[in-house]
């Protein structure tokens, strides 16, 4: 099953709705960073949530960067993701590692730690938005469920998961996300708190062959819903040797000009995907002049 986002509407409009499976994308960010388990849980958690989240943004340019710090063992992580289901991120520590917790299960709050959540968006107007919040737990999801609570008011149910196998592959990874729009009936939070109650995890709905569309039936049957479009997802860095020297421009001639004397060559690797570009010198001396 290849990776794919639900969008769904619920309850007159009073209910908006996400379902996403992921395990392809989660996969493929765990081995391009060589992550521990539970840096491959963290980063799934936020890679599906930041998906999510660029799809809600509205159009196919609108960018959202969702930036987790924490003084754990993994340091925290970023995902960016567009209107178009592509996402990208990385841990600040993908070797960090801690024990599991007491009920067997992978301590992503613990790797994370204390700290705060930042989600920038960058929707195309003169200046982003920008909301940063302390950490409910390091877990992710409920950390994302804060942001929008308290940053944005919309309350919200977010869950996400990832199940990591003994060789460090990912076996399943996805989420769901639930907000109540303005104007929603109270009772609502009533009816919702008590189906989540028992609810059981998005990665267990996976294991038992569950789809996105199965998870939104479980959710949403009771509320009368319509699914409202279905979004391709991946992992998608857009790094490219031009963007590179676009970034080796903007350090300035002075600096450039120190590297062309003191190593003779540039590499840099991108954060996202780890593609190493190598610049010799007279390239490095093209840039220079031309920059000038």
């Amino acid at each position: 099953m290849k990776d794919y986002c639900l969008r769904a509407t619920a309850a007159n409009g009073h209910i908006r709705a996400f379902a996403a499976t992921t395990r392809h994308l989660a996969d493929e960010a765990a081995k391009i960073h060589g992550t521990t388990p539970v840096a491959s849980a963290a980063l799934g958690r936020l890679l599906t949530a930041t998906a999510i989240m660029g799809l809600m943004a509205g159009n196919d340019d609108d960018l959202i960067t969702v930036v987790i710090k924490g003084d754990g063992p993994i340091g925290g992580a970023l995902a960016t993701s567009d209107g178009l289901g592509r996402v990208r991120g990385y841990v600040h520590n993908p070797k960090g590692d801690i024990a599991a917790r007491p009920d067997g299960k992978l301590n992503v709050g613990g790797a994370i730690g204390a700290g705060h959540i930042t989600v920038i968006k960058d929707l195309g107007l003169k200046e982003p938005y920008v909301g940063t919040l302390a950490l409910v737990s390091g877990e992710v999801a409920e950390d994302v469920a804060g942001y929008f609570a308290f940053s944005e008011q919309m309350p919200s149910i977010v869950s996400l998961g990832v199940l990591v196998e003994r060789d460090h592959s990912i076996k399943q990874a996805g989420g769901f996300l639930l907000q109540l729009m303005p104007g929603f009936d109270e009772a609502l939070i009533d009816v919702l708190e008590a189906k989540m109650a028992n609810f059981p995890a998005i990665t267990v709905l996976l294991e038992q062959g569950k789809t996105p569309e199965d998870v939104l039936d479980m959710l949403l049957s009771d509320f009368g819903y319509e699914i409202a479009e279905r979004s391709p997802l991946e992992f998608y860095c857009n790094c490219d040797r031009g963007r590179v020297t676009g970034a080796l421009v903007a350090m300035g001639a002075q600096e450039l000009g120190q590297i062309i004397k003191e190593d003779g060559k540039a590499e840099v690797s991108c954060h996202f995907c780890n593609k190493r570009y190598v610049f010799e010198r007279d390239e490095l001396t093209e840039i220079l002049e031309n920059s000038m």
